[in-house]
């Protein structure tokens, strides 16, 4: 007999939307709330290190995450599932989860190292028009035109921000020129493995159980990551990994971020329509450009305003567009596009 206790009554009442945006509003902290626990490591230093590195963080989020991802998707780990994987299957979801599990994860925190949290999200953006392209080109994929023309727009406000920022930073500083930093490359070159991982899942991953999809993803993405900082760091990058002052941050992190939000997120895609988990996931950087300003007071500049407003133009037609392409798809195929989508992004929500 199931018990209904008040407590499962209000669960059942509040809309499924509530749990999309409060989702959408945790994951779009996560970058923020990442640079913010390396401040807080660099001030609370163990033998002049940093005990809440950016590669310490990797490392123990993806390990939490990688847990609580078990917990949810264990039954799916069965015998006839993994038949059912043939070989060239495990092949692509390898390469795919090295590529957006390890590689641009990887880039993004040393761009997070090395320019605003802002700039990050912005240019990131980028990744929407790429696998648009790429999905047009290789596997003919038919879009909705005003899809591609927001996703066009999108890429201008993208290169709008980045030409606007080195022309006036040239403008104040005329002896010195300077030019598109570190941290955008990161960014840039991430967008690019991340959009190659999507058109892998796309041609050759649609017919894999999503929990077997995500747990198998983080779990190599975390060795491969692992091996790599090894390799060209030495064992000696992560002498603080097991420091309690790291893993308290963490599993307040895990809880909040990985937990809680996965938790909203997979609650709305339950109850929500694929129309609100649309429009949910393109607020995304919004949330992410006002985390910043709030929690690490990080003002936008005049260039990412202008930028900013232009991104916003695109994700706003591409959206537009993305509604009535899904109208003509089958419902349970648009969502399951949405959320495999959003999967991608990493286990870890520090991206």
């Amino acid at each position: 007999m199931t018990v209904i206790t008040p407590t499962s009554n209000l669960n059942r009442k509040i809309p499924g939307k509530t749990y999309l945006w409060l989702a959408i509003l945790i994951f779009g902290a996560a970058n923020a709330i990442t640079r913010k626990l390396t401040e807080i490591g660099a001030q609370n230093l163990i033998d002049g290190r940093n005990p809440i590195s950016f590669c310490n963080v990797l490392f123990v989020g993806n390990i939490c995450a990688l847990v609580m991802l078990i917990l949810i998707y264990r039954r799916q780990w069965n015998i006839a599932n993994l038949k059912q994987i043939s070989w060239q299957n495990w092949l692509s979801l390898s390469f795919m989860a090295i590529l957006s599990g390890a590689l641009a994860p990887s880039l993004i925190f040393i761009a997070l190292d090395h320019t605003m949290v802002t700039n990050v999200i912005l240019i990131g953006r980028i990744e929407t028009p790429l696998t648009l392209a790429l999905s047009i080109w290789l596997i003919k994929e038919r879009v909705n035109i005003l899809t591609i023309f927001g996703a066009i727009i999108s890429l201008l406000g993208v290169f709008t921000t980045v030409f606007l920022q080195v022309l006036w930073e040239n403008m104040m500083s005329p002896s010195v020129f300077m030019t598109v930093g570190v941290g955008e490359i990161m960014v840039g070159i991430a967008a690019i493995a991340l959009s190659i991982s999507t058109i892998i899942s796309k041609t050759s991953l649609q017919q894999i159980p999503l929990g077997i999809f995500s747990v198998f993803r983080i779990s190599l993405a975390t060795i491969v990551f692992f091996c790599i900082v090894l390799y060209l760091y030495g064992s000696q990058h992560f002498i603080d990994v097991f420091a309690p002052f790291l893993w308290q941050w963490m599993l307040i992190y895990s809880a909040v971020i990985v937990v809680f939000g996965q938790i909203c997120w997979f609650t709305g895609l339950k109850r929500a329509t694929t129309s609100d988990i649309s429009l949910a996931s393109s607020f995304t950087p919004i949330a992410g450009i006002l985390a910043a300003y709030f929690i690490l007071k990080e003002a936008p500049t005049a260039a990412q305003y202008i930028g900013g407003s232009i991104v916003l133009l695109g994700i706003f037609l591409s959206h537009l567009g993305n509604q009535r392409q899904q109208h003509s798809l089958n419902t349970s195929v648009a969502r399951n596009n949405i959320e495999q989508k959003m999967t991608n992004a990493g286990g870890f929500q520090g991206l």
